[in-house]
């Protein structure tokens, strides 16, 4: 007799935490890119110039590690915060080249810039009003992440230019079905950490962008 109620309940006590989840992840990840807008407009307005390479790796690497394994504690929050600023201090020196040393920079970087934002507000739109489910794009991320990596280490010690504008197309790509991917596991119950959602939304949005700019810094210069 009290089975239908205990249904609705449970589902209701459901969507509430998948909401939570949901907005504590947009005011987290809406904070974190302010902040590392911050950061890279400093950077920018003192002329920076670009960090090695394996420092880049390592203090990425190493952030991304911290903030996930302390995801669950307050903590948690200081180096999400850590690892967004450290990577809007990577992101200042290649924005401030484009915008100082290309013609028409910043129409490219603003371009970059409006094309990430439209396709995240859009692929997330996408995703809260079909609700559909992205997990069996799972699999197919991970390998492609993997491989878009490992072939960005061959474009840059080889310096083929070709294979790192396929590359940037590529993370392009890969980054809008992550965002597809993540929308829906908040949805679906998949995600119920707003921490680490917002790592892989703020990480997508990044890749994306750096990528955007390459591509459309290229075809400027033709």
């Amino acid at each position: 007799m009290n089975s239908v109620p205990s249904i609705v309940r449970t589902s209701t006590a459901s969507e509430l935490s998948t909401n939570k989840v949901l907005r504590n992840t947009y005011l987290l990840l809406g904070a974190t890119l302010g902040f590392s807008a911050i950061v890279a407009g400093i950077a920018i307005s003192m002329n920076m110039p670009p960090m090695n390479m394996w420092i880049t790796l390592g203090g990425y690497f190493a952030l991304l590690f911290a903030t996930m394994k302390t995801r669950d504690s307050s903590l948690g929050l200081l180096f999400v915060f850590l690892l967004t600023g450290f990577l809007g201090l990577t992101a200042a020196p290649i924005v401030n080249y484009y915008l100082t040393s290309i013609p028409n920079g910043g129409q490219v970087v603003m371009l970059a810039l409006g094309t990430t934002a439209m396709s995240f507000v859009g692929l997330s739109a996408y995703a809260l009003t079909t609700r559909r489910d992205f997990s069996f794009m799972s699999g197919f991320l991970v390998v492609g992440v993997i491989a878009a990596f490992v072939l960005s280490l061959v474009a840059y010690f080889f310096n083929l230019g070709a294979l790192s504008l396929m590359v940037s197309g590529m993370f392009v790509l890969l980054s809008a079905g992550i965002m597809l991917f993540q929308t829906s596991a908040i949805i679906h119950g998949g995600e119920t950490n707003y921490i680490s959602a917002t790592v892989t939304l703020y990480v997508s949005i990044y890749n994306m962008f750096m990528s955007l700019l390459h591509l459309f810094g290229a075809a400027n210069d033709d």
